[in-house]
């Protein structure tokens, strides 16, 4: 059986095996991240821990800020369209963004007490967060390198050796530390420094180029005009446990952290299934042939809404595993942040049109409203009904996010097709299905054994749906040949 499974990925295309390689190397690396979450919910405070997340929260808004993104979007994209010079593109944007991170660490130290008392953090976790925006960065870039040459053996290597390095180092220093938080955050920057330099030297030498007007402009023409939308993403994320932080206290923002956490393992299930429709769907809707996406997509939407399904019904014994009871009622908040990763899921598939046919423009709309919108509700509601509303929020404001996104479709669909990809009513029985089974679940944390009950009858329609659910993977493999 070995030796047929070892022959039969000998033979497949390189592009299958690196899209392979890649999820599994993700998957992976958020197992490590995941398998290390008991370790620090039972090493640290529910304060620590909340003063932590809301830390990492303040590393993903001012990476935005500092680098703007450039190791997305424009970087991929460029690595495409200069391609017979991908290596001094590659270098010039990494030196574009040790200037950004050089400039903007000179702002700080110019005026250290002000940003200091803005993010309520010391200076110490202010040069380690900058140091991790540029080393993440170097990461990023070459990664982003290595996907489009399918050069996985190195990226699955390093992404390894540091997923597993993290955890280690983070513990031997919490352990031993006074000042846990600052120690965790430190050893993330220390493994991050020692790990990733010497990939920044790499693609410096292979490109020999540290300046390029050409592609400085080129670079920050792309991004700067997206810079709204990804900070937008990163505030509908992030921004609750900030606010919970500064509402409430760090121990309700540890709580939440962790349910937010669990219900994020989920979007590992998001990335795959996007990873392996994206480019099959792109070539349909250059082909015109949009009508073939919707029979795959609403199998996609069933797969997502079954794994999360799981997640909310386990939710007590998740939980119970994953940290000690003082975090128990983050059970009460895993369930409506599980179903936002479903419609996450759904606003991608809508918004692929509105990348093909590049309307950034609506992007952005659509991501400042979703921001704007969770910042208000949590700034409102939390003081009324307490931080676990902030869950519900969340989801309210990805369903309001999907919503756009799919209004915008239709419309690009109408000026560019002269169709509609999607059957409205299709789409909304699978919603309003998930929600349903979703929110019974929850209704059951009050009795063990009616949770159990609903979880058996679910399992009954499940096996009886066994074929529907098998054409569902099928249909996914089909899809995931070389186009």
């Amino acid at each position: 059986m070995l030796v047929s499974i070892r022959n039969k990925y000998r033979h497949l295309p390189k592009q299958v095996k690196a899209s392979l390689w890649f999820l599994v190397c993700a998957f992976f690396e958020k197992s490590i991240s995941i398998i290390a979450t008991p370790i620090f919910t039972r090493i640290m405070s529910t304060s620590e821990y909340g003063q932590f997340n809301v830390l990492y929260s303040w590393l993903t808004i001012v990476t935005i800020i500092v680098s703007l993104n450039l190791c997305y979007g424009v970087y991929t994209q460029g690595l495409i369209k200069f391609s017979h010079d991908r290596r001094r593109y590659s270098a010039a944007l990494q030196g574009l963004t040790v200037v950004l991170v050089l400039a903007w660490t000179l702002v700080y130290l110019g005026f250290r007490d002000f940003w200091n008392s803005v993010f309520s953090l010391t200076t110490a976790q202010m040069l380690a967060m900058l140091l991790m925006v540029w080393t993440s960065s170097v990461f990023n870039f070459w990664a982003g390198e290595r996907r489009v040459a399918l050069q996985y053996k190195s990226l699955v290597m390093v992404t390894l050796l540091v997923a597993i390095a993290k955890p280690l180092v983070g513990v031997l220093l919490v352990v031993y530390a006074n000042d846990k938080v600052t120690a965790r955050f430190l050893g993330l920057a220390l493994v991050e420094l020692v790990g990733y330099t010497g990939l920044f030297f790499v693609q410096m030498y292979r490109g020999k180029t540290f300046f390029s007007r050409h592609f400085w402009r080129h670079a920050l023409m792309f991004n700067i005009p997206l810079a709204p939308h990804y900070l937008s993403q990163i505030v509908l994320s992030s921004a609750d446990r900030i606010m919970i932080a500064n509402m409430v206290n760090t121990k309700s923002a540890g709580i939440y952290s962790l349910a937010y956490s669990l219900s994020q393992i989920m979007i590992l299930f998001n990335v795959a299934l996007s990873q392996t429709l994206s480019p099959w769907i792109y070539q349909k809707i250059k082909d015109r042939r949009v009508a073939d996406i919707a029979g795959v997509a609403y199998g996609a939407l069933v797969l997502i809404a079954v794994v999360n399904l799981l997640l909310i019904a386990f939710a007590p014994e998740i939980v119970s595993i994953f940290a000690p009871r003082a975090y128990a009622k983050a059970t009460w908040i895993v369930p409506p942040i599980a179903m936002s990763v479903f419609f996450i899921f759904a606003f991608d598939l809508f918004a692929k049109f509105e990348f093909y046919y590049e309307r950034t423009s609506l992007i952005m709309i659509a991501s400042v409203i979703g921001a704007v919108l969770n910042v208000a509700l949590n700034y409102w509601l939390i003081p009324i009904l307490g931080y676990e509303v902030a869950g519900y929020t969340t989801l309210i404001c990805y369903v309001m996010y999907a919503a756009v996104h799919y209004w915008f479709m239709n419309r690009i669909c109408r000026e560019k097709l002269d169709t509609l990809p999607y059957d409205r009513k299709i789409l909304g029985m699978i919603t309003l299905t998930f929600l349903a089974v979703g929110f019974l679940f929850l209704g059951g944390y009050h009795s063990v054994v009616l949770r159990y009950l609903l979880i058996l009858i679910t399992a009954v329609v499940g096996f009886s749906k066994r074929d529907y659910l098998m054409t569902i993977v099928n249909q996914m493999l089909r899809v995931r040949k070389p186009i």
